[in-house]
């Protein structure tokens, strides 16, 4: 299981580097307060996406797989070339039941996927941006128990693959609410925890401008 105190180690790490204090690290990011991050201290939350976005953009030679996940070097100068992982070119709705026959289309070569296990399209319109029809997701399996709210994960149902932000209903975390991006025509989606057959963490993702 994912430590979520290892979280603020990679924080403080890079607030160390930057030579500041929690409060004016946090304005840095356009937070209105450093209580997130004093969150993320107690071990209440893990670092979101959104987070990490708001770091790199600040600190772009920060490694966006090492602060989500504490894999590689914190600096993206210290990168070699990454692992070769499977791609398939079709949508996770229909790929993600076949994994573990499904033959892949290519392979990435891409620094940033060395925590990834393989990549898969998706189409999702609740999670896509409008301007763009499909997304390459780079995705790492992960045990339920690892999953941290605030990410972005792609869940196997059994009855339905979907791809959401998960939210926790409970502090016991037994209860999860998926998050479209798409809100206003994607109602969350309330399921048990229990009812996840399988779980891939999105590490990264990519835009396709054509499908």
């Amino acid at each position: 299981m994912t430590n979520r105190f290892n979280n603020w180690e990679r924080l403080k790490m890079i607030i160390k580097r930057a030579g500041k204090s929690v409060n004016s690290f946090a304005l840095d990011l356009g937070l209105s307060r450093a209580e997130n991050l004093y969150h993320i201290r107690k071990g209440n939350y893990g670092i979101s996406q959104d987070l990490a976005d708001r770091i790199i953009k600040n600190y772009p030679d920060i490694d966006r797989t090492w602060l989500l996940s504490d894999v590689g070097d914190m600096l993206v100068a210290n990168h070699t070339k990454g692992k070769k992982i499977p791609f398939y070119k079709c949508d996770i709705t229909q790929g993600i039941p076949q994994l573990d026959t499904l033959k892949p289309t290519d392979y990435a070569y891409l620094p940033y996927v060395n925590a990834s296990d393989f990549m898969m399209r998706s189409m999702s319109l609740a999670m896509n941006d409008p301007s763009t029809p499909a997304t390459d997701l780079m995705l790492q399996s992960v045990d339920t128990s690892e999953v941290i709210q605030g990410n972005e994960y792609v869940l196997d149902l059994g009855d339905r693959v979907v791809w959401r932000k998960v939210r926790l209903v409970n502090r016991k975390s037994t209860t999860w609410r998926l998050v479209a991006r798409n809100r206003e025509s994607y109602p969350e989606i309330i399921i048990e925890a229990s009812s996840v057959k399988r779980a891939w963490r999105v590490i990264a993702r990519v835009a396709i401008l054509e499908s």
